[in-house]
């Protein structure tokens, strides 16, 4: 199904369904109408002679110079040459389509001033997959994404790269091949096309996801643990968070249970402790903080996704050209940092679960470090190791870009929100949580492999798609294929897929 864009209603989902499953984007017939009224508007005015910031003026601290008629026809070309200025490796693709799904909705208000082609061709790269070559990095998240987006629009100057059908091409090249008349670029075109905070809140929207069903992993992950630890289930009970209060922990306690329902340790035909360490007792409100976090960083990013991001933005109803800072890119910056911070949060919990699945003295029974030969074995001692080496570097990643503005542009720009810095260290915090989720994942399986009392429904299942991928640590093998087996299979969602379809959504 096609999705309509429309300049409203845009979500995550949408986001990754065009980002990363390629589908198809139309434009709104209404919002092609408000982009040529608002089009209109503007090229009244320049002939008018009317001064309006990156249109007839120089942008940032040149905002004062006033450019000649034959200044403005060349200008937009130079302002893209100079702002193509990332460095680095190729942005994954999905990245940069997400960018251009997201600046195409802030076209489809109509406040943008920019030509209807330069809409119609970002369109005609989506659908027929010319993605453009965009450095990883280069964006100070303020005045927009500029250094990344101009990569984009130097496609429609046809010059720059893309890959189109598995190849790195050439701009023209790629349009060519695709397809793809070259639009050109006029007054106001470049400007408009890059203006806005669109690939870091792609980048965002496409995190949340990924975050959000990484969190429903860590849950099931607990479960198995739980079960292995002989975990007092009291404090999942739903009622307990209700008088609290809080959203996240309802939601994470009710998924909890619903995994290991069907199970001995929840019928209680397994004898258990009054009161289990914090570990253990304290997923839910600590997975279910994260879950508040990771929904108000969605609620935001979607606002910015459906918002007019952009500088100047033009009210055709009212004749009226408004020069402001709709790009700063804090509004997603600030949550983001939090979404990143609640993600290495729930991994040091994970991480300290499978410290008590490894410790005789904590495990309720369990062999030491899950091995039936100890001394001779050391079974996941150093799996540990591995965990903890991955927590510290999230621990560093999670200090807050947010507050790290340098000033820029002879200080007319001396407040930027580092907003890429977050959206680029998030996929990186996330990276090693798959890793960590995956030790404890792999631990808890072999723990339960010594337990001989039935385990929940749930649990049950995550076991036996565990053991597709990672066989029971009988003797000592080098661990590292396991590692990188269970990190690949919980960034996959197999798991989770798997779980959900047994016993249905857990959130």
């Amino acid at each position: 199904m096609t999705y309509i864009v429309q300049g409203s209603g845009l979500t995550i989902e949408d986001v990754v369904n065009v980002a990363r499953k390629n589908q198809q984007v139309e434009l709104h017939p209404d919002a092609l109408q408000r982009i040529k009224k608002c089009r209109a508007m503007l090229e009244k005015k320049i002939d008018a002679g009317e001064i309006m910031y990156g249109v007839n003026t120089g942008i940032g601290e040149f905002s004062e110079v006033i450019l000649t008629d034959d200044q403005v026809k060349e200008f937009q070309k130079y302002l893209i040459y100079n702002h193509a200025a990332g460095i680095g490796e190729a942005m994954p693709i999905d990245h940069v389509r997400g960018a251009m799904l997201g600046r195409i909705n802030v076209h489809a208000h109509g406040n943008s001033g920019i030509r209807p082609e330069i809409t119609l061709t970002l369109i005609e790269m989506l659908n027929k997959g010319v993605t453009p070559f965009v450095c990883k990095k280069g964006s100070v998240g303020a005045s927009g994404d500029l250094a990344p987006m101009s990569q984009i629009a130097l496609l429609l100057l046809g010059e720059g790269k893309a890959f189109y059908k598995g190849e790195l091409l050439e701009g023209k090249d790629a349009f060519k091949k695709a397809g793809i008349p070259i639009p050109g670029l006029k007054a106001r075109d470049g400007l408009g096309t890059i203006n806005g905070s669109n690939v870091l809140t792609a980048m965002s929207a496409l995190f949340l996801y990924d975050a959000n069903n990484w969190l429903k992993q860590a849950e099931i992950a607990a479960a198995m643990s739980l079960e292995a630890l002989k975990a007092n289930m009291g404090p999942y009970t739903s009622r307990l968070h209700e008088v609290r209060g809080f959203k996240g922990a309802i939601r994470s306690a009710n998924a909890i249970e619903k995994l290991v329902q069907g199970g001995d340790l929840k019928s209680g035909k397994v004898k258990h402790k009054v009161q289990d360490a914090y570990s253990m007792r304290s997923t839910p409100q600590v997975i279910g903080t994260a879950h508040d976090a990771i929904a108000y960083a969605r609620s935001q990013v979607e606002i910015e996704l459906n918002g007019v991001g952009d500088n100047p933005i033009f009210f055709p109803d009212e004749d009226l050209a408004l020069s402001g800072a709709n790009f700063q890119g804090s509004p997603v910056a600030l949550p983001m940092d939090m979404a990143g911070v609640a993600i290495t949060m729930v991994s040091v919990l994970s991480e300290r679960r499978m410290n008590r699945l490894n410790n005789p003295a904590l495990s309720v029974g369990l062999p030491a470090f899950l091995t039936k030969g100890a001394g001779m074995f050391s079974g996941l001692m150093l799996s540990q190791y591995t965990a903890d080496m991955q927590i510290v570097e999230q621990r560093i990643l999670s200090a807050p870009a947010s507050i790290q503005s340098i000033p820029a542009a002879a200080d007319q720009e001396d407040f930027v929100s580092m907003g890429m810095n977050t959206a680029i260290k998030n996929f990186q915090i996330l990276d090693n949580a798959y890793g960590i989720l995956g030790i404890e994942f792999m631990a808890a399986a072999q723990a339960l492999n010594f337990r001989e009392y039935k385990f929940g429904i749930g649990v049950q299942k995550a076991h036996e798609v565990i053991r597709r991928y990672v066989e029971f640590l009988d003797v000592d093998r080098p661990l590292y294929n396991d590692h990188n087996s269970m990190k690949a299979l919980i960034e996959s969602c197999e798991i989770l897929n798997e779980v959900e379809a047994k016993i249905g959504p857990l959130g």
